[in-house]
């Protein structure tokens, strides 16, 4: 019985070490390529067709000058251009919490969801720190999928438009992804 498991072992070893060799040969076999292009977020934060939801704050948020402990997630439209009315080529979905006591700093971790153009049904993750009072601000890109599998990279934000009393917000991102 122990012969009989030892080789049952041996030829799982051997079938999986096959597979993850073959996987492997392939990444190799591709050249690794930098993509660099920028898209705008158009964000509502009022009104009935808002894109940000509220989710969880802290009791002591709304004495917070930093937001601290509010959470929120969005779903907002991915344009080519600066103008809402700009071809929609995705979303931008996730989460962000304001995580800094002293300054307007958020925790935030966004799927770039492609849904036209060239990287139709792609999507990029980007997962970081945003710190707002800088007028630009960078990113990791921690993965991705479809023409953007195994990206990494870095995606530099800054706000483009900004209208408080309509609650409008222009964000535009200039992506620089290594990928496959």
């Amino acid at each position: 019985m122990a012969l009989t498991l030892t080789k049952l072992l041996l030829f799982s070893f051997l079938v999986s070490s096959t597979v993850l060799t073959a996987k492997s040969e392939l990444l190799i076999s591709k050249p690794e390529k930098l993509t660099r292009f920028h898209v705008y977020v158009q964000v509502k934060t009022a009104g009935s067709n808002a894109t940000v939801a509220v989710v969880a704050q802290a009791s002591t948020t709304n004495q917070s000058a930093t937001s601290f402990g509010l959470v929120d997630v969005f779903d907002n439209a991915l344009t080519a251009g600066p103008e809402m009315s700009s071809k929609n080529v995705g979303r931008v979905q996730g989460v962000e919490a304001f995580a800094s006591q002293s300054e307007m700093a958020l925790s935030t971790s966004q799927n770039f969801v492609f849904t036209e153009g060239k990287y139709n049904g792609s999507s990029l993750t980007v997962v970081g720190r945003n710190v707002l009072s800088l007028k630009v601000r960078e990113m990791p890109i921690v993965g991705g999928t479809g023409v953007f599998r195994m990206a990494r990279g870095y995606a530099q934000t800054s706000t483009y438009s900004s209208d408080l009393k309509n609650g409008l917000l222009v964000v535009v991102y200039d992506f620089f992804v290594y990928h496959y």
